[in-house]
């Protein structure tokens, strides 16, 4: 493996690093503001647990679903 494809893989890392770090951030954020009981990866997928559903999807739509619940409510 070359310098530029380590530099490549780090970098790569450290954006699938923040975006985690991201998602972490507003299902936290949900959950402080009662919006849903729970949230983390299941099976590959990134599950929330909200009002007796169970809703599992990609961490991309996960993000956006967090993003648009919190903006309901103005926050």
């Amino acid at each position: 493996m070359d310098e530029e494809e380590r530099l490549r893989q780090r970098l790569n890392q450290e954006i699938e690093s923040f975006s985690i770090n991201k998602l972490t951030q507003l299902g936290n954020q949900a959950i402080s503001l009662g919006l849903i009981i729970g949230h983390g990866y299941h099976g590959g997928k990134y599950e929330i647990l909200r009002q007796g559903q169970v809703l599992l999807m990609s961490p991309e739509k996960a993000q956006t679903y967090l993003e648009n619940l919190i903006k309901e409510i103005g926050h």
